[in-house]
């Protein structure tokens, strides 16, 4: 990339007032590393504590999901295909009155089809039901392969209090990439 493409690139980012963005692999020490610059970030915007902790509590299940949830088989053999495989891009930024994260990660299509459905059932439900839902799927118990409950949609739109925008662009046969935008307000 030369000169010219980085300032573009960084003037993009300021038009749209992105605050963080990041794309990687996600470990449980980039989680600790975000969490403690956006902490930063809003004590020196001055954002409300009610603001602070409703961006925390989203950007915590956001993060976690792309954690337990990137799709890609482990290897001994590092290569370029796994790394991509295991990437994730994340973005927060605000807009005016609000905060918008922004995450991206591959997913095989079949994971990709049950996560829309669920998405349609969630983005389906009123403040209440989500409520009702996330009590149900709480006391369920039941936990995933990858030892998750599947609240984390839930608890994201619940926080948020809007409805998930998402879409899944296909890659390949076998995998897509999963695009969430999460309003903040």
């Amino acid at each position: 990339m030369i000169k010219n493409d980085i300032y573009e690139l960084y003037q993009t980012m300021e038009r749209e007032n992105i605050l963080l963005s990041f794309k990687g692999v996600v470990t449980s020490d980039l989680l600790t590393s975000v969490l403690s610059i956006m902490e930063s970030k809003m004590d020196y915007m001055e954002e409300s504590p009610k603001t602070k902790k409703k961006v925390f509590n989203v950007l915590v299940e956001c993060l976690q999901n792309l954690y337990h949830h990137i799709d890609g088989e482990e290897s001994a053999e590092r290569n370029m295909e796994r790394i991509e495989a295991k990437s994730a891009l994340f973005m927060i930024a605000k807009k005016g009155d609000h905060f918008m994260i922004q995450t991206g990660n591959y997913v095989d299509r079949e994971s990709g089809e049950e996560l829309k459905q669920r998405l349609e059932t969630i983005n389906g439900m009123d403040k209440d039901e989500l409520k009702k839902y996330y009590q149900e799927v709480l006391g369920n118990g039941t936990m995933s392969d990858k030892g998750t409950a599947g609240l984390g949609m839930i608890d994201i739109a619940r926080k948020s209090g809007n409805k998930l925008e998402y879409q899944f662009l296909p890659i390949s046969d076998t995998n897509s990439f999963f695009c969430l935008n999460i309003k903040i307000d």
